[in-house]
């Protein structure tokens, strides 16, 4: 992901790409959570925390608006 109002760029693994591509579909983050844990197979609690904790990083970074 290329920022290019700040000039720099980020690496997004598979589950990152597809939480930033399920953001731009206008999931909510719960949708969002779901999602990636059912395609994943991953534990729920666990993709919620890691979900909150991106989504906020991508927020800190201003690559994502507040909604």
């Amino acid at each position: 992901m290329l920022d290019i109002h700040q000039g720099q760029m980020f690496n997004l693994n598979p589950v990152g790409s597809r939480i930033l591509e399920l953001l731009e579909s206008g999931l909510a983050e719960p949708d969002i959570v779901d999602t990636i844990s059912r395609e994943f197979g991953a534990n729920r609690e666990i993709v919620e925390n890691d979900v909150r904790e991106f989504i906020g990083s991508l927020k800190e970074h201003k690559l994502v608006g507040e909604r």
